[in-house]
């Protein structure tokens, strides 16, 4: 009982820290943003917490974690409408299956991670999609498409039954590439944002608040420590704690990289590729923050802020506008953090690189092919851009008829 309790505990505190994270991506997306469409996003970010819940308690639990059985494809599996559970006389399930804790602190838990993915797209097409098509994705991906993606592996299905066992700790792809794949999708069939692109060239629009961008940053950084501490699914000690340093020391390792190359590259102290990069050393320690040595954490973090510089550069140069650099660090530093489990770490080999291969495209293609066909129908039936009125005055003043910041109303185009 004791043991129970403390585990629980443990991860319900985990689960406020990852809850707390919401916060931080709001902050973030609308410090990067302009203010005329403060309220767009925090709108979104609002419906798709509320949303994303009451949709993992109806289908998306059941649906991540099938139980698959003997003879099962490993691919599909569904337990059932709403939370039941094989409760003991302490609310916990098996020992064997959740060391200890709760069948609904592991329900809540969970959930808090299921909403994640719809808010990295959120970010990529903000400041010109329209709401209504946003939310209906949003309700389709979190409720169905995340879910059956997280029972390859978490859910005990086909990627956890290769011989070498695909491994992704926390969800560097699970989560963040799941997220991301789709974000790739979204910008291209919406276009970019009007004043994006001249004459071919990329030109820079600043966000409107960049010391809220900076506080999100630090948010989400916080609450990484429920994401990855909580992931270990226990309150084992020695785990846990290593898992945090792990975490802190990549995100640090990736916040100097990126600002270390991008001064070298542009001659200038951008504070915003010194935020990715923290946030894309998260990213990409998530996948095996538990099987890594602290040097193994700052190598991986430093790389993947390294490639945050270049792969906000390759985006551009490909004309896809991503304001907050959602793709860079969620879709790009993912993969490269689920790759660097075959290649760092306690699980290092070749047929643990190439299980990481499996994992990364089969999410590929499953993800790509799924947001396509819900952007793209969305797009033919009720339309997903804004016209150019409404882009150019703002998401708040026309969907939701009000101003952020009412006293204090700037002259942006």
């Amino acid at each position: 009982m004791e043991l129970l309790t403390i585990n629980n505990v443990w991860m319900m505190i985990c689960t406020a820290l990852v809850f707390f994270m919401h916060l931080g991506f709001a902050f973030l997306e609308i410090g990067l943003t302009r203010q005329k469409n403060t309220l767009n996003i925090l709108f979104k970010n609002i419906f798709i917490i509320t949303i994303g819940l009451l949709l993992y308690c109806l289908v998306g639990f059941n649906l991540m974690y099938p139980g698959f059985g003997e003879g099962s494809s490993g691919f599909f599996g569904f337990a059932g409408f709403g939370l039941s559970s094989p409760l003991t006389d302490t609310g916990a399930l098996d020992l064997a299956y959740n060391e200890g804790y709760t069948y609904w602190t592991d329900f809540l838990f969970q959930g808090m991670f299921a909403a994640t993915a719809a808010t990295i797209v959120s970010g990529a097409v903000a400041e010109r999609m329209k709401i209504l098509p946003f939310m209906i994705f949003a309700i389709v991906y979190v409720g169905f498409v995340y879910p059956i993606a997280g029972s390859w592996k978490w859910g005990g299905g086909f990627l956890d039954q290769l011989s070498t066992p695909f491994y992704d700790f926390a969800g560097s792809t699970l989560v963040h590439s799941v997220g991301g794949w789709a974000a790739v999708v979204a910008v291209c069939l919406l276009g970019a944002r009007i004043g994006k692109f001249k004459d071919g060239k990329p030109q820079a629009i600043p966000g409107h608040n960049i010391p809220l961008a900076t506080a999100g940053v630090l948010i989400l950084w916080l609450g990484w420590f429920g994401f990855n501490g909580g992931s270990v699914l226990s309150a084992d000690p020695t785990l846990t704690s290593l898992t945090l340093v792990t975490t802190c020391l990549a995100a640090a390792a990736g916040g100097v990289l990126a600002a270390l190359v991008s001064t070298i590259m542009y001659k200038n102290l951008d504070l915003t590729m010194f935020l990715n990069g923290i946030l894309g050393g998260l990213v990409g320690i998530t996948a095996g923050a538990d099987q890594m040595s602290p040097t193994d954490a700052i190598l991986i973090g430093g790389i993947a802020g390294t490639l945050i510089v270049f792969a906000i550069s390759l985006v551009d140069k490909l004309k896809l506008d991503d304001p907050v650099g959602a793709i860079a660090v969620h879709l790009i530093c993912g993969i490269w953090g689920t790759l660097a489990v075959g290649i760092f770490g306690n699980l290092a080999s070749v047929d643990q690189f190439i299980s990481q291969l499996i994992g990364v495209g089969s999410y590929a293609i499953f993800c790509v092919t799924t947001s396509f066909i819900i952007i793209f129908t969305l797009k033919k039936t009720m339309g997903i851009r804004v016209d150019e009125k409404e882009e150019l005055e703002g998401l708040d003043a026309h969907e939701h008829g009000m101003d952020a910041y009412p006293d204090f109303r700037l002259n942006e185009h």
